[in-house]
């Protein structure tokens, strides 16, 4: 028996049978053609950020933590950066830096692999812009039998667009290339502001500037709103005192001490709703582009996030705050709304229309299922496609009238991997059986 994983929040553990680290994509190779010779499944890990069983197996686990080199740089402007699969988003991020290049979008942690990130269609917020994987122009994938499969845009345009959100169902990322961005800085603007005025002009808000979201405590009536705007000015970065003071102790320890409190104190809730957005403070700074996305990230949770229509994201919320008054348990962390653009990705979450997202949390050892239970009804008002890697309660007959191409991806998954050495008991439940 191997050694037992389980993924960041502590809510999904596995005991697998044998557990590999391998340096090369021949390696992976080797160990996935080993595996199905013997009948075994695979599955891989990388950054342990999903909080659904999406990784876990109790047969072989790949670590891609030693494929985590940066290959090259290319294509015709030189934005092209091939990747080994298990970088980390903030290794990745310093690296392009140092190369005067960014990824146009980001999401507000960077501890994800880049293989988990794509795969699970994680994004970021800008109403004009797609998720991680919409940047991905290349990959490498070993397959069900073993065999590599190398595509890229001009070899098999077709299985690339399938394949770059393949939730680990299609094979193992090795490799990817990512179609980067020349280097930028982002004009951060953080606010406070009543909740009522911003859902009533939702449209506007979002298309504001590039990249907006924001964040609203239930039963609080004002809300957080963060508005980045892409500049050539030079960084003007908070200080080192206010940077610890705002996301150390603020955002992470003093959050966690309150998270604690209303743990254990549950009728505290709704005074601690408002002293979290009193203590929420309004600041302006210019920074490079991942360190105003990303946020470190210490306070433990669990998460749900949904992507519906651009365009029914109040409605939505107005029902959310209606749920939230009738719980039994009040959720302690605010919910985060953000929006992206549409893409083409058979399996993407924002495939095929602009979409807006609800995010909401609660804090590890809190109640959360009649919380989650209940968003998600709400959600399935609205043909709402949840986060592959975040908790939802789904299933392949529930979602699969939700995707215009579930098809198409379940045939090229039966291409890839007939025998089902990538399945495990999420890819059951949410895709069915191979």
């Amino acid at each position: 028996m191997g050694v037992a994983t389980r993924n960041w929040a502590g809510n999904q553990r596995c005991a697998p049978a044998s557990v590999h680290e391998p340096v090369s994509t021949d390696e992976v190779a080797s160990v996935v053609s080993a595996a199905a010779a013997e009948g075994r499944r695979v599955k891989v890990v990388g950054g342990g950020h999903s909080f659904t069983d999406i990784a876990m197996t109790d047969g072989t686990l790949i670590s891609l933590d030693s494929m985590d080199r940066v290959i090259g740089v290319g294509g015709a402007e030189g934005f092209d950066v091939s990747v080994q699969a298990g970088i980390r988003l903030g290794a990745l991020n310093d690296a392009l830096a140092v190369r005067g290049l960014a990824l146009p979008n980001l999401g507000d942690i960077d501890r994800q692999s880049i293989a988990g990130a794509i795969s699970t269609a994680t994004h970021g917020t800008g109403a004009g812009h797609g998720n991680l994987a919409t940047t991905v122009v290349a990959m490498t994938l070993v397959v069900g039998d073993g065999s590599v499969r190398r595509i890229d845009e001009d070899t098999d345009p077709e299985l690339l667009r399938v394949a770059r959100v393949g939730l680990g169902a299609l094979g193992v990322v090795t490799e990817v290339t990512l179609r980067c961005v020349p280097a930028f800085n982002l004009h951060a603007v953080e606010t406070i502001e009543p909740l009522v005025d911003v859902v009533a002009d939702f449209g506007r808000v979002m298309h504001g500037t590039d990249h907006v979201e924001f964040y609203w405590m239930p039963g609080a009536r004002r809300c957080q709103v963060k508005r980045n705007t892409r500049t050539s000015a030079e960084a003007d970065p908070p200080s080192r005192a206010s940077y610890v003071k705002d996301k150390w102790i603020g955002e992470n320890l003093a959050f966690g001490a309150v998270c604690r409190v209303g743990r254990r104190f549950p009728a505290a809730a709704p005074r601690i709703a408002k002293l979290i957005m009193t203590g929420a403070s309004e600041r302006e700074l210019i920074d490079r582009s991942d360190r105003v996305f990303c946020s470190p990230r210490r306070v433990r949770f669990l998460e749900m996030e949904y992507g519906v229509p651009f365009d029914a994201v109040p409605d939505a919320l107005g029902r959310i705050a209606a749920l939230v008054e009738s719980l039994p348990f009040p959720p302690l962390f605010p919910i985060e709304v953000r929006a992206s653009a549409g893409d083409d990705i058979a399996l993407s979450t924002a495939n095929g229309r602009a979409s807006g997202w609800i995010a909401i949390h609660q804090y590890v050892g809190a109640p959360h299922e009649a919380y989650f239970q209940g968003v998600e009804n709400i959600m399935n008002d609205y043909n709402g496609r949840p986060h592959w890697g975040k908790l939802h309660f789904q299933s392949s007959a529930t979602l699969a009238h939700r995707y215009l191409e579930w098809d198409v991806f379940q045939r090229t998954r039966r291409e890839l991997d007939p025998a089902g050495t990538f399945a495990n008991a999420y890819t059951d439940r949410v895709l069915g059986p191979v």
